[in-house]
């Protein structure tokens, strides 16, 4: 596998950072993270295809773009990706409502050829999904050992517009699918959070799939501005800094859930995943060191799936939860990820909507303010 990285922004254009294809058109596979307006820019798109006739460009908007130990915004990363022995092929389909989640993960699975499939890697619009029940889809027509990760596109903190780029053009409301084959395909993954939980568990007593209404029995939207305080004026972007804990009642096992939206008329709040009602959530707030903690752990949870190989590229996907807490600590859970992996693995990325990894106990699930880690390698 050959990797190459190029970043764009308005100062420098397209800046090679990391040349590991020679001949641009050998390229199997270009992936993209760039910010929104980047994203709908139709001729920085042309000039990617220019450079990589042959590839298919994948990617989506972003809350913030990962090259290397670097976390930039308003740029576009470009990774290119020259395989020896596998083969890449896509499905994509647009997306109107969170309502259509589970029915169109489960058809575009179904799309992709099974036969050999090694992994899937999923990007997503950031608004108008349920992750969860597009997580649930895709699980439910996929062959047993294929491993399944990726990421909801994202928009700074603004939560206006999201996009995915498939085959070179970028649209509102898509979701893709990556398919990965080949029998020398080595992929790892691990995802880990870092928060801190706050005062007592509550009893979800009224929800509707990702949007919930009530915490036993009050107003969820009124009690989340209890905790918030000061920062509940600046809704739904400061509730990135204290997102829910959510945890079935036969489960010891936390999921992270953060606020994509607000309605005051109906005082709910829509979250990136489902809410079940009589599951317990609780408040969780940061903790600095922990959190960088947590992109370690996920790293080396990435190296322990894959042995003794060498992954030659990662893919990190971090929360916009994470780099508002950690600001201009940012950079330090991307470095110790690259200290973990090595500098012979070129890393990429972006911060998101919401995270999709297997976890220590279960197949795949849709996440939020974790960073989760994917490695290519082949052998």
């Amino acid at each position: 596998m050959q990797v190459a990285r190029a970043v764009w922004n308005n100062q420098t254009q397209w800046v090679q950072q990391i040349n590991g294809i020679h001949n641009g058109d050998r390229a199997d596979l270009v992936l993209i993270f760039g910010s929104s307006a980047l994203m709908k820019d139709n001729a920085l798109l042309a000039q990617i295809r220019k450079s990589h006739p042959k590839a298919y460009i994948c990617g989506c908007s972003t809350a913030g773009e990962i090259a290397g130990d670097h976390v930039i915004d308003d740029s576009m990363t470009a990774t290119a990706v020259k395989f020896d022995s596998t083969t890449v092929r896509a499905v994509d389909a647009a997306i109107a409502a969170p309502e259509e989640s589970f029915s169109i993960g489960k058809r575009l699975a179904h799309d992709l050829k099974h036969d050999g499939l090694a992994h899937v890697f999923i990007l997503s619009d950031g608004l108008s999904v349920n992750g969860s029940e597009l997580v649930k889809g895709v699980i439910s027509s996929l062959p047993e050992g294929v491993s399944i990760t990726g990421g909801l596109s994202g928009d700074g903190d603004r939560f206006s517009e999201t996009y995915v780029c498939t085959d070179g053009v970028a649209a509102q409301k898509r979701i893709v699918l990556l398919g990965f084959y080949g029998a020398r395909l080595k992929v790892g993954y691990g995802s880990m959070g870092g928060w801190d939980m706050f005062g007592p568990e509550r009893c979800i007593t009224r929800s509707k799939s990702n949007v919930l209404y009530e915490l036993d029995g009050r107003s969820a939207l009124d009690l989340y501005k209890e905790y918030l305080g000061a920062y509940s004026d600046k809704l739904p972007a400061s509730g990135l800094l204290f997102p829910l804990g959510l945890r079935d009642k036969h489960s010891d096992e936390t999921i992270v859930r953060t606020i994509l939206g607000i309605d005051e008329k109906a005082q709910s709040m829509t979250f990136a995943g489902d809410m079940p009602e009589g599951n317990m959530a609780r408040f969780m707030r940061a903790n600095f060191d922990r959190l960088v903690e947590g992109a370690n752990k996920a790293a080396v949870f990435c190296r322990h799936k894959i042995g003794n190989s060498q992954a030659q590229l990662a893919i990190l996907i971090s929360c916009v939860g994470r780099k508002l807490v950690l600001r201009q600590r940012i950079e330090e859970e991307v470095e110790t990820v690259s200290d973990v992996l090595g500098k012979e693995t070129v890393t990429t990325g972006f911060y998101s909507y919401g995270e999709i990894s297997p976890s220590s106990t279960s197949r795949c699930a849709l996440h939020n303010q974790t960073m989760t880690i994917t490695t290519f390698g082949e052998i």
